[in-house]
């Protein structure tokens, strides 16, 4: 879905900007206004190739009626929410470029996908399990109890869980907590590849979930 080149790319875009309508209303007012300006930026300025948006404080508050101040705000938000990341930043007078989190996105939006239809619904499955890789066999005894004594990565497993079963089981649950403390996570992957492909494709998606169940966690690593 990330891949908005070739002969589906239209059509990819219309997905996710069909399924940002659908989760901003079905939402509360001011989701609705956030996830409107967010489509504003998208539909304005976004580099659907390169997947990058560069676009001044300044230039935002004009497109989206309000000052500065909003736009900071607002647009903290949505990296809180994991929607926006920082992909260069802005050097002797020139605007940070950043990146949309589109998995994240989807992620977040997926509970409104049925205000769309079944057909979507279908549609959006089969275009993320054709990415889907083959998670390598472990040998080693999984944890399989999820209540662990400690609360906050116990939270943190039980949101990763609901938002996406089979990723959870694939490359989550494997992994068993280290240690705890001065906010900083540490877990231990089964192997220098598990722990590898964790840090490569779910890192953003654990750091989303630590802020969301616990705000107490800043730092999250990987060893095996």
């Amino acid at each position: 879905m990330t891949n908005f080149n070739g002969r589906d790319a239209a059509a990819k875009k219309y997905d996710l900007l069909s399924a940002l309508s659908a989760h901003g209303l079905s939402s509360d007012k001011h989701t609705q206004k956030l996830v409107l300006r967010l489509i504003s930026l998208i539909t304005t300025r976004y580099n659907w190739q390169r997947n990058e948006l560069a676009m001044g404080q300044r230039e935002i508050a004009r497109l989206w009626c309000v000052n500065e101040r909003t736009v900071k705000r607002e647009m903290a938000k949505l990296r809180e929410l994991g929607w926006i990341q920082t992909k260069r930043h802005g050097v002797r007078g020139t605007v940070s470029v950043l990146s949309l989190n589109i998995e994240r996105i989807l992620l977040d939006s997926k509970p409104s996908w049925p205000n769309i239809g079944q057909d979507y619904i279908e549609r959006m499955s089969i275009s993320n399990e054709s990415k889907t890789i083959d998670s390598p066999k472990i040998t080693e005894t999984l944890r399989s109890d999820l209540s662990s004594t400690d609360n906050k990565w116990s939270a943190m497993c039980s949101h990763l869980k609901n938002e996406d079963p089979a990723v959870f089981d694939a490359w989550f649950a494997p992994l068993e907590l280290a240690a705890c403390e001065n906010e900083k996570l540490s877990l231990i992957a089964p192997s220098n590849f598990h722990a590898s492909y964790v840090r490569t494709h779910f890192l953003t998606r654990l750091g989303v979930a630590a802020k969301r169940t616990t705000k107490d966690i800043k730092h999250i690593s990987l060893i095996s």
